[in-house]
């Protein structure tokens, strides 16, 4: 359920605004509102709930500019209405995958396109990585860099580096991950038409 959308910085300022008039009060009322849609899916067992976290954001962003004019009472209830419709999707795109059972399979052992696949998808993302510029690609690189607890503790020493809040931090890896996803897709597709 990824998305490529990507919440543009005065979009993202409007629903600071939307949410609280306190720029401070508002963004402890923005990470509070993420977790607790996060808490949402996961409740729900979707797969993925910080993803749909971020599509949830994602919509409201697109008409937050004519939500703030119009929409009365407590923003938040807004966003758990886009986050429950989202859940009312999820199922809806799980049954439009088709089940592999009775696919023939190709001749080429799966996993030869497999490697090769991987191969391409890792030649293009080295060269994504070279067209931005090196502090972008250093806080990307050292943002996927750990996992587990070690990630946590990594993306909160990062933000305190950067002096900037974790939230934050995550929104500026989401932008930059955003921006590579549509470099590899025109990547894969020029070596696609290429064959």
């Amino acid at each position: 359920m990824a998305q490529n959308s990507v919440v543009r910085p005065e979009e993202f300022d409007e629903i600071l605004a939307w949410l609280n008039p306190d720029r401070e009060a508002a963004g402890v009322t923005y990470v509070q509102l993420r977790e607790d849609l996060a808490k949402i899916f996961a409740w729900n067992r979707c797969a993925d709930p910080e993803g749909l976290t971020d599509e949830v954001i994602d919509r409201v962003a697109k008409k937050v500019h004519h939500l703030r004019n119009t929409f009365e009472g407590d923003p938040k209830l807004f966003f758990y209405g886009v986050a429950r419709n989202l859940l009312k999707e999820v199922p809806k795109k799980v049954k439009n995958y088709v089940s592999l059972d009775d696919v023939d399979l190709p001749a080429t052992p799966a996993s030869e396109i497999e490697e090769e696949t991987m191969d391409t998808h890792e030649e293009c993302l080295h060269s994504c990585l070279q067209e931005i510029d090196s502090g972008k690609r250093k806080l990307i690189l050292a943002y996927y860099a750990k996992e587990k607890q070690a990630k946590i503790d990594h993306r909160t020493e990062m933000a305190r580096q950067l002096g900037v809040s974790v939230e934050t931090l995550r929104v500026r890896a989401h932008r930059i991950r955003g921006a590579l996803e549509e470099c590899i897709e025109r990547c894969l597709d020029r070596q696609a038409s290429e064959k």
